[in-house]
């Protein structure tokens, strides 16, 4: 097999790298969608979707709390397009509010379709409030 320089590397990520996504938000995880997350339609369930938004909203959260969060509220979640299988999904998260005990985040996720003729597009986006817990599961104030 033939060495890759860096210079060669560099080359072929920028021509696989994705297409207008977010700069000013904190990428939370990526993921792809296998079939036993579809309908019988090839779509995913939606249920599947929050669930893997949940998760990420929840990053930084837990590092501001430095411990233990649980999910409060699902303040709002909008289902922009479809997602199907082949779709790299990249979940965005960014800080709406920090209050005494609770942390508001807003979600985008984006697609990453087509990697032959790739273009990037938003199918969910979503705001979610996590509240900082103690060991007995009550709300505990973020550390300052």
């Amino acid at each position: 097999m033939p060495e890759i320089s860096d210079e060669n590397a560099r080359a072929v990520v920028s021509g696989i790298a994705p297409l207008q996504l977010p700069d000013d938000r904190h990428l939370a995880m990526r993921t792809m969608p296998m079939p036993a997350d579809a309908n019988g339609n090839g779509d995913i369930f939606g249920g599947w979707i929050m669930a893997q938004v949940d998760i990420a909203g929840a990053v930084l959260p837990a590092r501001i709390a430095k411990g233990r969060i649980a999910t409060v509220a699902v303040n709002q979640f909008v289902f922009k397009q479809p997602v199907s299988m082949g779709d790299l999904l990249s979940f965005y998260v960014r800080v709406e509010r920090i209050g005494r005990t609770s942390v508001t985040v807003n979600v985008e996720v984006f697609a990453e379709r087509n990697p032959a003729d790739l273009h990037v597009v938003k199918v969910t986006e979503a705001n979610l409030t996590y509240v900082a817990i103690d060991g007995n599961g009550r709300p505990r104030p973020l550390p300052t």
